[in-house]
């Protein structure tokens, strides 16, 4: 097959996607693999990949920068634009542009084309606005995993904390709860009572603590935006499993470093050398 011949299979594959039907990129390569397929895939499995990808990022637009072709072998260098329209790697949609660069190595034989596509996931996960960060891969007594803080300016002493925990089964359930989580986050915010909360991500739970100056304070976790994310719970399918509890505190202790002597100084003390701690936000 000719330079032009091959260039035209090249497009057909680049249009395919384009298209946004799945069936017609399975129709242009007879396997395909790229850094989210799992493998070489080819027909049906093919397509549902193909599906999922472009459910995740539609209307992609590929900008060919170079393409070399010869010997029923060509590569092709393109930058990719397409819109974040559901959840990628557990990163809920952002409703705005992805940008980035990768290379498809097409090969022809007897049963068509062969492509391996190449591209970098953390390039695309900050284009959409987020830093990568790496864990640990769970052992036989940890699981790891990401955290957040959600501070406020109030030190009171918490008088009641919240634990809550749900239990996901993949990454689009959990880019659910990362949004529910943001919208509920900031209703408290909003309230007297509230003083902070701590999010954190270990294996498959995701963890909320949060404090509140009093029990009487705990009305506010029922606001609007907590309603919707249990009715998701009860009614919609939404996570596994769900832990809620609430704890009251036996006592609390704040320490600081004197930054002039060094000495460690309690809350409301001073060392010897006249220093006072501010008393630190409570989460």
């Amino acid at each position: 097959m000719g330079e032009t011949e091959l260039r035209a299979v090249v497009d057909a594959h680049l249009a395919a996607w384009e298209s946004g039907d799945p069936a017609a990129v399975a129709a242009t390569a007879a396997s395909y693999a790229d850094p989210d397929s799992g493998g070489v895939l080819t027909g049906d499995a093919l397509a549902a990949h193909a599906a999922r990808m472009l459910a995740c990022f539609t209307g992609p637009r590929f900008l060919v920068d170079r393409v070399t072709a010869g010997a029923g072998a060509a590569t092709v260098s393109w930058t990719l634009r397409a819109g974040h329209r559901a959840a990628y790697l557990g990163m809920p949609a952002t409703n705005g542009a992805v940008t980035v660069s990768g290379a498809d190595l097409v090969t022809l034989d007897q049963d068509g084309a062969h492509v391996r596509r190449t591209y970098d996931r953390l390039a695309l996960a900050e284009s959409l606005g987020y830093a990568a960060r790496f864990v640990p891969a769970a052992d036989d007594t940890r699981e790891y995993g990401l955290s957040a803080r959600v501070p406020t300016d109030r030190t009171d002493r918490p008088g009641a904390l919240v634990l809550t925990w749900l239990q996901i089964r993949d990454d689009a359930e959990a880019a659910d709860v990362d949004l529910l989580s943001v919208e509920i986050v900031k209703s408290l915010r909003a309230t007297r009572g509230f003083l902070g909360a701590t999010t954190f991500d270990a294996g498959d739970r995701k963890f909320t603590l949060s404090a509140f100056d009093r029990p009487e304070s705990l009305r506010t976790v029922h606001a609007r935006p907590h309603q919707r994310a249990m009715r998701r719970f009860f009614r919609s399918g939404l996570c596994a499993r769900v832990h809620t509890s609430v704890w009251y505190a036996a006592s609390a202790r704040d320490y600081a470093r004197c930054p002039g002597c060094a000495a460690v100084v309690a809350d409301g003390a001073a060392c010897a050398c006249g220093w006072t701690p501010e008393r630190a936000a409570t989460l």
